[in-house]
């Protein structure tokens, strides 16, 4: 029990550091603190996090390998390792895709060519491509509207700004005709694909679900035996058990990320860059 005791005091000691560390940085919660705009290098407070996982891990149990779990976990855990994006975002950035595909084809028809309708919606672009809407009206008057239109399609990096673009391109190259009825086409298809992603969403919400509550089972029960009955998880203390309790983990890992796999959205790849 004092080894529990201990371990409870190490995570509310890395709690009060965390929350002494947000206050300093001017957080006003520890999810803006641990989110980090810089992921190609791990911040302070996702140190802290990984390096409190292990530590109280290792003072609870003595197990170097259930230790080393649990920093894996928690540096592959959404917000703290990585950043998950999720069908949401997937289908709010196709909608913005859409609704901006809508507005060029609303203005084209009192504008003077592609590229004046293009500027126009730069002031009423959609937020999830309001960026790389102001960069493409930024650049087209030195590369020509179809080298910008095929940087825009890398900046947004989405299948579907590959079809706008596409389209766009052809447009400015060719002098294709009815180009309205056209980008119509493409906006109708990109609004069916974002309501496709939340059906899709809805229906494996109770995948993602199961996943949540299998892995909190087993964590809790783990726990349990390791603070009210240690003498049932004695054989995993020596070198043998640790090697069986390696097998273990590393089935019960396969399983969470095959489910979790089953929730994604498989997306086309993409087939429209910018010239080298």
């Amino acid at each position: 029990m004092s080894q529990l005791v201990a371990a409870l005091a190490g995570s509310v000691a890395g709690l009060g550091l965390l929350v002494v560390l947000g206050a300093l940085r001017g957080r006003s919660s520890l999810v803006g603190l641990v989110a980090r705009t810089d992921r190609s290098r791990p911040g302070p407070a996702r140190v802290v996090l990984v390096s409190s996982a292990v530590a109280v891990t290792w003072v609870a149990v003595r197990w170097p390998v259930l230790a080393v779990a649990a920093g894996v976990a928690t540096a592959l855990a959404p917000g703290i390792g990585r950043h998950r994006q999720s069908a949401r975002d997937e289908g709010a950035l196709v909608e913005a895709i859409a609704s901006w595909t809508e507005q060029i084809r609303d203005t084209l028809a009192g504008a003077r060519g592609l590229e004046e309708a293009v500027a126009a919606t730069s002031g009423r672009a959609p937020a999830e491509i309001a960026p790389a809407v102001q960069r493409l009206v930024a650049t087209v008057p030195y590369r020509g509207l179809s080298d910008a239109m095929r940087r825009f399609a890398d900046d947004v990096d989405h299948p579907t700004a590959d079809f706008v673009v596409a389209a766009l391109a052809t447009a400015a190259d060719h002098e294709a005709r009815d180009l309205r009825q056209l980008l119509g086409r493409v906006a109708q298809c990109a609004r069916e694909e974002s309501r496709m992603r939340g059906r899709i969403w809805v229906g494996r919400a109770r995948t993602r679900s199961s996943v949540r509550i299998v892995a909190a089972v087993v964590a809790t029960f783990v726990v349990g035996l390791a603070a009210f009955n240690r003498e049932y998880l004695g054989p995993y203390s020596t070198a043998t058990g640790q090697v069986v309790l390696t097998g273990i983990l590393g089935v019960f890992a396969v399983s969470l990320w095959w489910m979790a796999r089953m929730s994604r959205v498989d997306v086309p790849e993409r087939f429209v860059g910018a010239r080298s």
